[in-house]
């Protein structure tokens, strides 16, 4: 993505020039396998991916892992240290070269392949010591660089329309490469080799847009295994020199233009307008078999030219198109909490859990895990049984093999949906436990909430079958629950209560909270007026098995008109 360098300017980073050379290199369009889903672990250190590897990325189907730069970089503890390497030694404040050998090695025995982060157009933007130890200036990198190899001009880009301004100026005054001398060539091949023999299964290519794509064409075609997975930071800028669709002859670019407009579409335009969204778009789309798609990376979080974790529910639901659209191959964000846009990670890279010390884990977020294995049995198929209501409410059908219906409106949405699914029960994957019915007709009715939707496909398995379509709509008279609690793939919060609409303290009867906006986990209610109650909530995994919050009964009465709203938070 952009590097963060000077002051905490954001670095541009992206696409690149002519494909003279490549005509022969077999580039993959999408990860090579069956499960084409990335999660990027941003600034999560390399013991904490593995663990991630082995109890999130696994078990939700996740084919790929992208981590953060590697190599030894500039000292500080803002995030875009990462983006200057000094050296290409393994060591910096994310672990040793041993603790990213065990990484590769603990994900891949979890089924999960590694997608290294390499920085390989520029160098640092001033003088100092590295997280290893080495002593550098700008433009001499003992063992690697000298003066020579880099570019001529020695200014920033200033102009966006000039091709060489772009790829041989400093991008925020960074040491650009001259990745046009063999010897540079040479040298980054050297250092993506020695993280190809250690396993890496591809890499995503910073500041792509900086480099001709001829000079990566030279380059790849020097690694011990030219047809490894490659894809480049683009970003489409209407009217610039340098434009993603220049690099699909080395592998996949990131899908920048689909991740702006969505942003758009979500915030204040309809979701109807999403029936034919990809290629067919025009101008900064690439076809289905380049393109990674995404709704957000850690620079336009910051920006705000995507959407981001902030917007709650609009950002779950959009991370649940993606994942559901048969467009390019989905890459899942997953970042922490900033204030600062220069924030370094917490704790340094170490994760201790998710949604603690700022972690967001995008990519366990129920809604979002559930998708990736939507995704995968899906798979192949095309987009049968359109609907949607001229507004913000739409579904869609994956063949005979997925329905997903997506509610983006203010208030819950109660319909017949007709569907290309065979007869049978289908567990809801955005919320465990509950299953729909689908007809020999094919048709399945449900009340989805606001903000919330709902996601079928044969073969998902079911914790439980406490029935279809709970939480969300408006009510007259009745309880609205919100509870802050934090979860781990597979696990779902439950209330329940001493009266029968709230399961009389059975908890196989409790009611499953909607996760739209999780952490927070709500539920409408429908109770008569001056209606008391106590209740508590749970938290069931996949295999039913409970665990109560701790602390006495809360207790709640309905006024005479409205609702109860009740704002709790998980008491461990």
């Amino acid at each position: 993505m952009r590097s963060r360098l000077l002051n905490g300017a954001v670095a541009a980073a992206v696409a690149a020039a002519g494909l003279a050379g490549v005509a022969s290199q077999q580039a993959y369009a999408a990860p090579p396998g069956n499960k084409d889903v990335t999660a990027t672990l941003f600034q999560w250190n390399w013991n904490s991916v593995a663990k991630a590897c082995t109890d999130q990325l696994g078990p939700a189907g996740y084919g790929y892992v992208e981590v953060s730069p590697a190599t030894e970089n500039i000292q500080g503890s803002q995030w875009w240290t990462a983006y200057q390497p000094v050296s290409y030694k393994l060591q910096n404040r994310l672990g040793s070269e041993s603790d990213y050998q065990n990484m590769i090695n603990t994900c891949h025995s979890a089924g999960v392949k590694v997608v290294a982060d390499a920085v390989i157009n520029h160098m640092s933007a001033g003088s100092g010591t590295g997280t290893d130890g080495t002593n550098y200036t700008k433009y001499n990198y003992p063992g690697y660089y000298q003066d020579w190899d880099f570019h001529s001009c020695r200014q920033d880009i200033s102009n966006y329309q000039d091709r060489s301004n772009v790829q041989n100026c400093e991008l925020v005054g960074l040491a650009d490469l001259d990745t046009g001398s063999d010897y540079v060539r040479s040298t980054i091949a050297g250092y993506m080799n020695h993280l190809i023999s250690m396993g890496v299964d591809g890499f995503r290519i910073d500041a792509a847009k900086h480099i001709a794509a001829s000079d990566l064409a030279a380059i790849k075609s020097k690694l011990s295994n030219p047809n490894i997975y490659w894809v480049q930071e683009a970003i489409y800028g209407a009217g610039e020199a340098v434009q993603p669709s220049e690099y699909t002859g080395t592998g996949d670019v990131d899908e920048f233009k689909g991740a702006f407009d969505l942003k758009r579409i979500f915030s204040s335009e309809k979701l109807s307008y999403l029936s034919q969204w990809g290629e067919s778009w025009g101008d900064g789309y690439l076809s289905s078999d380049k393109a990674r798609t995404f709704v957000d990376n850690w620079d336009t979080e910051r920006n705000g030219s995507t959407l981001s974790y902030k917007d709650n529910a609009t950002y779950t639901l959009a991370n649940v198109f993606v994942l559901a659209w048969p467009y390019g191959s989905p890459n899942v964000y997953s970042g922490y909490e900033f204030s600062s846009n220069d924030a370094g990670p917490p704790n340094n890279g170490q994760v201790n859990a998710c949604y603690s010390d700022g972690w967001k884990c995008q990519h366990a977020w129920p809604q979002i895990a559930g998708m990736v294995g939507f995704r995968n049995a899906v798979s192949g198929t095309g987009v049968t049984d359109w609907w949607d209501d001229g507004d913000n409410a739409i579904a869609f059908g994956r063949g005979s093999k997925g329905y997903v219906a997506i509610n983006h409106e203010g208030g819950s949405l109660s319909r017949t949906f007709q569907t290309s699914l065979p007869s049978g029960t289908y567990c809801d994957v955005q919320h465990a436990g509950d299953t729909y019915s689908v007809g020999s007709d094919g048709r399945f009715t449900a009340t989805i909430g606001a903000n919330d939707a709902v996601a079928l496909y044969a073969g998902a398995s079911c914790s439980d079958t406490s029935g279809g379509g709970s939480g969300g709509g408006s009510v007259a008279t009745g309880a609205s629950f919100a509870v802050n609690a934090t979860t781990v793939y597979g696990q779902n919060i439950y209330v329940v209560g001493d009266i029968s609409a709230l399961g009389g303290w059975n908890t196989s009867s409790a009611l499953p909270m909607s996760s739209a906006t999780y952490p927070v986990w709500t539920l409408d209610l429908s109770l008569p007026a001056g209606t008391s109650f106590q209740y508590k909530y749970i938290r069931k995994d996949g295999s039913g098995n409970v665990t109560w919050e701790s602390g006495a009964n809360r207790t709640a009465t309905v006024p005479s008109s409205g609702k109860v709203t009740l704002n709790d938070t998980w008491r461990n």
